[in-house]
């Protein structure tokens, strides 16, 4: 344990001129470049004047909003993505229609399976004259 007062952190030993001057030009050196800036959107890729840029952003955000609203208006409505099937037409929350879609698969494949287990033998059709003899598939 020390006697002395409690160290806070912060350097607080003054700086020369020359190496003020030193770290500056360090700093200079690492800075990025300007086609990086322009990369990450910090800086604008544009010829234009910087009094005119805010104006060309301004239209460039309104021309971006005029295609999004024409675009809108051109989307087909709900019902004709059900007819196309392209949505479910399911009233059931998004988090839910999996789950739905599960159930009516597996209903659909208890339907089957109670007509496949009900349906007449080969012989009972060949009496009824629906198959022919040589369709018979237990004679195959």
């Amino acid at each position: 344990m020390t006697d002395g007062p409690p160290e806070s952190g912060i350097d607080e030993t003054p700086i020369s001129p020359i190496e003020r001057r030193n770290s500056l030009e360090k700093h200079l050196q690492c800075r990025p470049d300007q086609q990086d800036l322009k990369d990450r959107h910090i800086l604008l890729d544009t010829n234009v004047a910087p009094s005119l840029q805010a104006a060309q952003q301004e239209l460039n955000r309104q021309k971006t909003i005029d295609s999004l609203k024409k675009n809108l208006e051109k989307r087909p409505d709900r019902e004709t993505l059900v007819e196309r099937n392209i949505i479910p037409s399911s009233n059931a929350a998004p988090a839910l229609q999996a789950h739905a879609r599960e159930l009516e698969k597996h209903m659909r494949a208890d339907s089957l399976e109670h007509k496949i287990q009900n349906r007449p033998k080969p012989e009972d059709l060949v009496k009824s004259g629906i198959l022919d003899e040589d369709e018979d598939p237990t004679k195959a």
